[in-house]
């Protein structure tokens, strides 16, 4: 990144209380948890060090909604206020790109994400006073890399997870309503001032929903969409429609129920706005553009009066240009989705054909620029995620290949777990179990579950595909050569050397043989074998392969190549373990 730019992230101030949060929300009887975090949060005088609080409870608690509310009523006290959707590494990095797009447009706008992401960072530790809200934390460890470097402001966090976070971090459980607010929170969707009659309903259908806030919200949508129904009878209407079949725990049975009336009210009003609402079920809950949603030769009004339609109901929330969808409803939509007329669930094949019309046309993506590639990647890799077993993403199967190998030149090749296993299934179903396409596949997911760190799922799958390749490819074919040296580098890593050492000697003596003595694989698999005899102090073998990789490498790359400077180091390492300090 050019000094300039660097620079330009301690002198280019944000604009006054800049902030992407979205428009307020009704939050009823949460005024114990907002002064809490109040409280937390501004425990320390100044901004030097930061405070970090959890909210963390099950879907439809309202955790998104307090978040949102303590951002509203204290947004004078900072001078930013960014929304972070934080479910997954990417998507938190993506966030962060998109404060980068508006601090510094001109340079953002052709950087790509990675840069955007380190020069926001970089932005938030020159400038104090800010609050970042990491809304639904999937994995607390994600959050590593910025509660410890940013630590000039405020981190409130909303999460399923009420375990696995630092002990720094002060957590606060968050319940369901009290009985009369469950009850406020109805009449003030369904009929404002409410007769003593209205006030004995809106408690008891409160009690019927668990005072979940989700489910009294989606109750109220309804109620005030349809004010000839009175509260008692849709009451009744609810416990006629129980699904006997369903599964969960009752929270989440108690919000299928809703769902599944308001689904067919909806259906009765607007059939395309129910076909929307299961393709959104198949992409990312945040942010979807809605452009995405749009199909050629139709007409856009009729897309916008279905989400508005949507929204009116509260089954989605609708920006200008985004539509975002509770987690639980995708859930439950995906899981009551039969097939269509071409046998997908229903909504599948439309989100697929979306993304195909996005993506379908455009070149593969390069590191070093912004492509929507980069900013539909949440969509894809949720398409992924969400494959039904059996089912076959003949359109989409290309994208998830080209960005698996995107991320995977950025160095995020842990992220690619979804695509992978998707891209896999997809070759096991359409090219059999042994064409080489598929082992390719299965390799680059083994190679995914270990930048993972995932040694136990990655070394069962190399040796499937090892034997695979041995068999149809031939024990000396080059990508036979491939797998075996990513077998021995899992069992490195699993600390197996007594398997690792021997199939690192085997792939040399190959590769010497097949490629020459100086290929770059040759010279990977000699400072494998190197490393490996360094990891069990047989520096006698180590330190003279480690000089000849070196050597090699100094002539064949340069002096100043990343793998001569890897091999410099290892050498140097080895040496001091040898206590030749001199050298």
């Amino acid at each position: 990144m050019p000094a300039e730019i660097l620079t330009a992230a301690r002198d280019v101030p944000a604009p006054p209380r800049l902030t992407n949060l979205a428009p307020l929300l009704l939050c009823l009887g949460r005024d114990d948890d907002l002064a809490w975090l109040r409280s937390t949060l501004a425990e320390q005088s100044g901004t030097a060090i930061t405070q970090a609080s959890t909210v963390h409870g099950l879907g439809g608690i309202g955790k998104t909604t307090l978040a949102l509310a303590y951002a509203h009523r204290y947004r004078h006290t900072y001078g930013l206020i960014w929304w972070i959707n934080a479910d997954s590494p990417t998507r938190i990095e993506q966030s962060l790109a998109d404060l980068a797009l508006k601090l510094l447009p001109v340079w953002a706008g052709k950087a790509s994400q990675d840069e955007r992401t380190a020069w926001a960072t970089t932005w938030l530790q020159w400038h104090p006073g800010w609050l970042l809200v990491f809304d639904n934390v999937e994995t607390p460890a994600d959050l590593t890399p910025y509660l410890g470097a940013l630590d000039g402001g405020h981190h409130l966090i909303t999460s399923r997870r009420a375990t696995g976070w630092p002990r720094t971090i002060p957590t606060h459980p968050l319940g369901t309503l009290d009985p009369a607010e469950a009850a406020d929170l109805i009449c003030t969707y369904a009929c404002g001032t409410p007769t003593p009659r209205e006030l004995q309903d809106a408690r008891l259908l409160a009690a019927d929903l668990g005072y979940l806030p989700l489910a009294l919200e989606q109750a109220g949508a309804y109620l005030a969409q349809n004010p000839t129904i009175t509260i008692d009878t849709y009451r009744r209407r609810l416990d006629t429609r129980l699904d006997k079949a369903a599964d969960g725990i009752d929270t989440e049975r108690t919000i299928t129920r809703i769902w599944t009336h308001t689904l067919q009210a909806l259906t009765e009003r607007n059939p395309h706005a129910v076909q929307i609402l299961h393709t959104l079920a198949w992409l990312a809950p945040d942010n979807i553009p809605i452009s995405l949603l749009e199909k050629p030769d139709t007409d856009p009004d009729d897309l916008h009066e279905a989400l508005g339609l949507l929204a009116a109901y509260s089954m989605a929330t609708v920006t200008r240009n985004t539509v975002s969808v509770h987690r639980l409803l995708q859930t439950v939509l995906r899981s009551t989705a039969h097939g269509g007329p071409d046998s997908s669930p229903m909504g599948r094949q439309s989100a697929a054909e979306a993304l195909v019309r996005a993506l379908g046309s455009l070149s593969p993506p390069t590191t070093n620029a912004v492509t929507p590639w980069d900013s539909l990647m949440p969509q894809l890799i949720a398409l992924a995620a969400t494959r039904p077993s059996g089912h076959r993403d003949d359109r989409a199967a290309d994208l998830y290949y080209t960005a698996a190998e995107h991320l995977r030149e950025q160095g995020h090749d842990a992220r690619t777990i979804p695509l992978r296993e998707a891209t896999l299934a997809q070759d096991e179903q359409t090219l059999g179990d042994t064409h080489p396409d598929t082992l390719t596949s299965r390799n680059n997911l083994a190679n995914a579950y270990a930048s993972a760190g995932d040694i136990r799922r990655a070394i069962p799958l190399l040796e499937t595909t090892l034997a695979q390749d041995e068999q149809i490819l031939g024990d000396t074919h080059p990508d036979t050569l491939l797998i075996r040296n990513n077998l021995a580098a899992a069992y490195d890593d699993a600390g197996d050397l007594n398997r690792a050492i021997p199939l690192h000697e085997t792939t040399l003596a190959q590769r010497e043989q097949i490629l020459g003595d100086t290929h770059p694989h040759t010279l990977t698999s000699r400072n494998n074998l190197a490393y490996a005899y360094y990891e069990t102090g047989d520096l006698d073998h180590a330190i003279p392969l480690f000089e000849t990789v070196l050597a090699q490498r100094e002539q064949i790359l340069g002096d100043t190549h990343p793998d001569t400077l890897t091999s410099l180091n290892n050498l140097a390492i080895a040496r001091e373990q040898a206590t030749d300090t001199s050298e």
